[in-house]
């Protein structure tokens, strides 16, 4: 499966090569290697043993420039050939996007190559995977040797569905770039395809993320009482019963008008604005006594005791009450 990376706009794609044992799967990989520049190719991861056959699978990552503005990335993978690896085969081919299936011309092999073409619908039929369904090419391969099969003998045995084909000689690295530009022309036009149809016709530069949807309101709270009953359960013996809510106050026709005060008129509504209030009069009450003493009080005369009577006024409410003092004045003993 294409994996297609909108924030890092990358396109990570992967390219399964196909094939009986020595058919030349592992020489494209090395071809594509030595002509690919270093800047567009990654580095390439190749186990095999001494007979030059593929113990896991080989590893070739290449970048080809863009698509749509995506940078777009390939995994270039080979499988091993032989019957005893099929696990092996199979894990690889997981999440494949594309196939080349190489196929050995010489003659005398064409037993083994219909064998690992039924291996490989076979493996991808576990996966869910129709091989018709994907892009895929056959690349002819080992031209060179004396005795091949002709075209038309491999078309009619290897290729009744008629996908594209292409004719090679690995060692030499003939028609190795060839059946890759056809393989990888067929992916991204189905890349593009695929990424048009998810942004509606749109490039996906220009795609407009659709807006997220509303947010659901939040239902009223239900009383405790109300959802008690609504549950199914008796309410609570501890529940507090629910005093009933006040009738909502009538509210006036027309907005009531300030009072008036010191007899003028209010010119304009008190509904909904504030209104200052006339301060009430008020009555200063001084701390000191003095002040409300007579400011001439008329001394008595004094006894024949040294002795004088001084009256004293203070309010108390809206009356006035006075305080006689009487002072005495006595010398001292000599």
């Amino acid at each position: 499966m294409v994996v297609v990376s909108y924030s890092g706009k990358e396109i990570n794609a992967k390219l399964v090569y196909y094939g009986m044992g020595l058919s030349g799967k592992t020489t494209n990989l090395e071809a594509i290697y030595e002509t690919v520049p270093e800047t567009s190719r990654g580095k390439m991861v190749s186990m095999k043993t001494q007979s030059d056959r593929t113990l896991f699978f080989d590893l070739l990552p290449l970048d080809l420039g863009e698509v749509l503005g995506f940078k777009t990335r390939f995994l270039l993978y080979t499988v091993p050939g032989q019957v005893f690896y099929n696990a092996t085969r199979k894990l690889v081919l997981k999440g494949a996007d594309a196939i080349v299936f190489v196929a050995d011309s010489e003659r005398g092999k064409m037993d083994e190559n219909k064998e690992s073409l039924s291996n490989l619908r076979a493996n991808l039929a576990e996966y869910k995977v129709n091989l018709d369904d994907l892009p895929w090419v056959i690349q002819y391969n080992k031209r060179d040797l004396p005795d091949v099969y002709t075209i038309e003998e491999l078309e009619r045995e290897l290729n009744p569905a008629r996908v594209p084909y292409s004719e090679a000689v690995a060692t030499q690295g003939k028609g190795v770039m060839e059946t890759f530009q056809v393989v990888s022309k067929m992916l991204l036009e189905r890349v593009t395809r695929d990424l048009k149809r998810s942004t509606g016709g749109r490039s996906p530069s220009q795609a407009v993320p659709a807006p997220a949807p509303a947010p659901a309101p939040m239902p009223a709270p239900m009383p405790v009482a109300a959802a008690t009953a609504t549950a199914g359960s008796r309410p609570s013996r501890f529940a507090k019963p629910e005093a009933p809510a006040p009738a909502p106050a009538p509210r006036p026709s027309a907005p009531p008008q300030a009072p008036a005060w010191n007899g003028a008129p209010a010119s304009e509504p008190a509904y909904g604005r504030e209104v200052a209030l006339p301060e009430k009069p008020r009555q200063s009450i001084s701390p000191a006594p003095e002040r409300f003493v007579d400011p001439a009080p008329a001394p008595m005369a004094a006894s024949s005791s040294d002795s004088m009577v001084v009256p004293v006024r203070i309010p108390r409410g809206q009356k006035l009450r006075e305080i006689h003092l009487r002072i005495v004045i006595e010398d001292e003993a000599a």
